[in-house]
C-alpha cells in the first residue's frame, strides 16, 4: 500500500469514518492530477455507500472525469471488497474482475474498464507538499475543531492541497506521462446530503507553480438545522490563508453554472475570487439519501483569477490566473444566482 506520509503532513479525518452499523453512510475520495504541458485535467472519485450491506445502493464506484471531460464510471459493488484505514489515509477496491483502485497518500493506482469498453489505467507516486493548514505545524481539520464531533453533515477534508504527480495514465489509447504534475486530495463522509453546493480548486496557476487555492460554499445540516457555510483556503511561498467562519467574513455571488464570484476579509487580509466557465459543464455522480446521482456540474478547465492583499494599507501581494481550475455547482438544480454575506 506505499510508504506512510510524515505525521506533520497528515490532517485530521485521514482515515476511514465508518463504525459498523445499519445507518445511511458514505464517504468519497476525490484525487485530481493537472497536466499542464497537455491543457487537461484528470480527476478520480471514490466512494463507498452504506458499506454495512442490504441497501438498494449498497456498494462502491470508481468515476473518473478524464480528458476533455470524458467521463467513465465502474461500480463496484461488492462491499466486502472495500477495504480502508481507520488512522491514515489507505484505501483499496476491486471487483475480481480486474477493475480496481489502490489509493495511499504517496502512490495511486488502478484499472477500469467498463462494459462499453471505456478503458482506463494510471500509476503515479505523490510528493506532498501542503496538506491543510501552515507547513511544519500539525495539519488543520478543513472544518474547524467542531468536526471532530458528528454534528455537522456531511464531513469535508482537504487531505492534501498541493503535490508533485510523476508517472503515467492511460485513458482508451492514449498514454500521459508527467513529471512533478500538480495533484490535489479531498474527502467528505456522513448521512446526510448538502442541498446545494459550489466548489473551486486549482494549484496550476500560470507562473506560480507553488500556489495552492480551495474554496468551497454549502447548505449542511447542523445538529438538525440547515446552515450556509464556506470557506478560502491559499498555500503560497510556505504560508497559509485561511478564510473560514470562525476567522473571517466572507460573501459570494454563485449561479446555477458559468459565474463564481467569492470574498473573503479577515483581520489582515482580503481575497477575491472569480471563476467563469463559457461552456457546458460535465455531470458526475454524487451521493444522495437513495445512492448516487447525476447532481453535480463540473469542469476541469475553468478560468480562475484571485487577488491576495493586506489589511488595512489594502497593498496588492498577489494576482494569478489559470485556465485549468476546477469548478463546481451541486445539488438539485438552482432556481437563481445564490447570493450570501455573513455577519462579521
Amino acid at each position: 500500500m506505499g510508504h506512510r506520509v510524515t505525521l506533520p503532513l497528515q490532517t485530521p479525518h485521514s482515515g476511514y469514518h465508518w463504525l459498523g452499523g445499519q445507518d445511511r453512510f458514505f464517504e468519497g475520495w476525490y484525487l485530481r492530477v493537472t497536466l499542464p504541458r497537455d491543457r487537461q485535467s484528470v480527476a478520480f472519485m471514490y466512494s463507498i455507500d452504506d458499506p454495512a450491506g442490504g441497501a438498494a445502493w449498497s456498494g462502491g464506484a470508481a468515476q473518473i472525469l478524464g480528458p476533455d471531460a470524458q467521463y467513465m464510471c465502474r461500480t463496484l459493488p461488492q462491499v466486502e471488497r472495500f477495504t480502508a484505514s481507520r488512522d491514515r489515509l489507505a484505501l483499496t477496491h476491486d471487483n475480481r474482475r480486474g477493475d480496481y483502485y489502490r489509493v495511499t497518500p504517496t502512490h495511486h493506482e488502478g484499472q477500469l474498464q467498463t462494459p462499453t469498453g471505456q478503458r482506463a489505467r494510471w500509476h503515479y507516486h505523490v510528493q506532498p507538499v501542503y496538506g491543510w493548514g501552515m507547513p511544519g505545524r500539525s495539519q488543520q481539520a478543513t472544518a474547524g475543531w467542531l468536526s471532530f464531533l458528528p454534528i455537522f453533515e456531511p464531513g469535508w477534508q482537504v487531505l492534501m492541497a498541493h503535490g508533485l504527480a510523476t508517472g503515467w495514465i492511460e485513458w482508451g489509447d492514449r498514454r500521459y506521462e508527467f513529471h512533478q504534475a500538480p495533484t490535489y486530495a479531498e474527502k467528505n463522509w456522513g448521512g446526510a446530503f448538502p442541498t446545494k453546493w459550489f466548489w473551486l480548486q486549482c494549484n496550476a496557476f500560470a507562473g506560480n507553480p507553488d500556489l495552492a487555492l480551495t474554496a468551497a460554499g454549502g447548505k449542511r445540516q447542523v445538529l438538525g438545522r440547515t446552515e450556509n457555510a464556506g470557506l478560502i483556503g491559499l498555500h503560497w511561498q510556505g504560508q497559509f490563508y485561511e478564510f473560514a467562519p470562525w476567522n473571517a467574513t466572507l460573501q459570494w455571488t454563485v449561479a446555477p453554472w458559468g459565474q463564481w464570484e467569492l470574498q473573503g476579509q479577515s483581520d489582515r487580509h482580503t481575497m477575491h475570487l472569480r471563476g467563469t466557465a463559457d461552456h457546458p459543464p460535465a455531470l458526475v455522480r454524487v451521493p444522495t439519501a437513495t445512492g448516487l446521482a447525476f447532481l453535480c456540474r463540473d469542469t476541469t478547465h475553468g478560468h480562475l483569477t484571485l487577488e491576495l492583499r493586506s489589511r488595512p494599507t489594502d497593498q496588492l501581494l498577489l494576482t494569478a490566473t489559470s485556465t485549468l481550475a476546477g469548478l463546481e455547482t451541486g445539488g438539485e438544480p438552482w432556481p437563481a444566482v445564490w447570493h450570501h454575506a455573513s455577519q462579521s
